[in-house]
């Protein structure tokens, strides 16, 4: 056990230090195997090369291909005019257009650092210029991209389902109620806060021929999360592999055929980023299960458990517990390495108070959404803080609202799993 905590400690000292994540995972990892002793280095090797070999992980790279692809045309544009045409005229209507472009390219992209990009170097210049604050733009932007892994298909599902054993079609499907809740009120929130500021409406002409083209143009987008994903994943027609290269040849098709607008020159461009990204993810995929198999070897996650569950005699204040620690470890942790890390620790943890995996699953993820637009290591929070040119502080404070938001979500998640059909 003393061996685990110093590789915790570690891996805590070099990502203070602003040692990468992954260099900081393997450093603590390969400290704690020579504290240990008696395990040969080459068990590290092997820990780390086994996830990557995972079929499921294959999808990761072709989903975010996917969104590469389709981000980078005439798409995106599209189904923002979309968004604008159904609640643009609404107060706050402008942030309403980024929480559901978010929502539709969350059913593409699987990622919340490709929406806030993607969708935040159009969206959040067009609401400044619209007269709102440079925080209520960059503030919405940073959480409505929580939405990319909240919602399926979601990269860090994949990897909670890899690290776990859980079925991916299975937390696919419990993912949906929480996302469409979190969409839901983000709507409320942006409404609530633009009431509050005064921000003015969008004056666009509101045509029912101009929506319908609207909608015909944005269709292709939408069409990826609802059939591909909805329809051939879950019907057990294809795997989720098989559906992450589907959806880039439909993307690919999509941009060749229906739009017209893909150079070669683009398409190169979008395989070397997306590999890029792709690289940075099995990384911290490969380190993160080596150092979990150290601190599982050690019996860490049994020891958790056990002093958790005979500390806290309730159920409800072990999840409590388990809420307070994702909060925190989101906080300073990007999410796909969080649930890589915690889910060999914590998941010992649920199953001693009975909840079901995918349950643990689900309140993983939503929870960890959370750290990725919180002060002082939230990943939405900096990019759209960068986009618009906005101090990170003036964002974290029109973040508020959005925080009591979120913690709603996270707390209906935790303790009324059935309203949200997630068990």
């Amino acid at each position: 056990m003393l061996e685990a905590l110093i590789a915790v400690a570690v891996f805590i000292i070099l990502l203070l230090l602003g040692v990468p994540v992954a260099l900081s995972i393997i450093g603590g990892a390969i400290v704690g195997l020579f504290a240990v002793g008696s395990l040969p280095m080459e068990g590290l090797a092997q820990q780390s090369f086994s996830p990557v070999g995972d079929y499921s992980i294959l999808a990761i790279p072709f989903f975010i291909l996917t969104a590469d692809l389709l981000f980078s045309g005439k798409l995106g544009a599209q189904v923002i005019g979309l968004a604008t045409r159904v609640v643009g005229r609404l107060r706050g209507g402008v942030g309403m257009t980024s929480v559901l472009t978010n929502a539709v390219f969350a059913g593409i992209s699987g990622s919340a650092v490709a929406d806030a990009t993607g969708i935040g170097k159009v969206v959040i210049p067009w609401t400044k210029r619209l007269g709102y604050s440079g925080g209520y733009a960059t503030a919405v932007n940073a959480s409505a991209s929580s939405l990319g892994v909240i919602l399926p298909p979601s990269i860090p599902m994949i990897l909670f389902a890899s690290a776990s054993g859980a079925s991916v079609a299975a937390v696919f499907t419990a993912g949906i109620g929480p996302g469409v809740l979190t969409a839901i009120l983000l709507l409320i929130g942006c409404w609530l806060v633009a009431w509050k500021a005064g921000f003015p409406r969008v004056k666009a002409k509101f045509t029912l021929k101009r929506l319908l083209i609207d909608l015909l143009f944005a269709t292709p987008a939408i069409l990826i999360p609802i059939i591909l994903i909805r329809v051939v994943l879950f019907t057990g027609i294809a795997t989720v592999t098989e559906v992450s290269v589907l959806a880039v040849l439909y993307a690919l098709g999509v941009r060749v055929l229906l739009y017209r607008d893909i150079t070669m020159k683009q398409f190169k461009k979008a395989l070397v980023e997306s590999a890029s990204a792709s690289a940075v993810v099995l990384l911290l995929i490969m380190f993160s299960s080596a150092l979990a198999w150290l601190l599982t070897i050690q019996e860490a996650p049994q020891a958790l458990a056990e002093a958790l569950t005979s500390a806290l005699q309730a159920d409800w204040m072990v999840i409590l517990a388990m809420l307070l620690i994702l909060l925190v470890v989101g906080m300073f942790l990007d999410i796909s390495p969080a649930i890589l890390l915690l889910t060999p620790v914590m998941l010992p943890v649920a199953n001693a108070i009975g909840m079901d995996m995918i349950h643990f699953g689900i309140i993983m993820i939503v929870t960890l959404a959370m750290g990725l637009y919180t002060p002082p290591v939230g990943t939405t929070l900096f990019i759209s803080a960068s986009i618009g040119k906005v101090p990170i502080l003036e964002t974290a404070r029109a973040l508020l609202p959005f925080y009591g938001l979120g913690l709603l979500v996270v707390f209906a998640v935790a303790f009324a799993p059935g309203l949200l059909f997630i068990v």
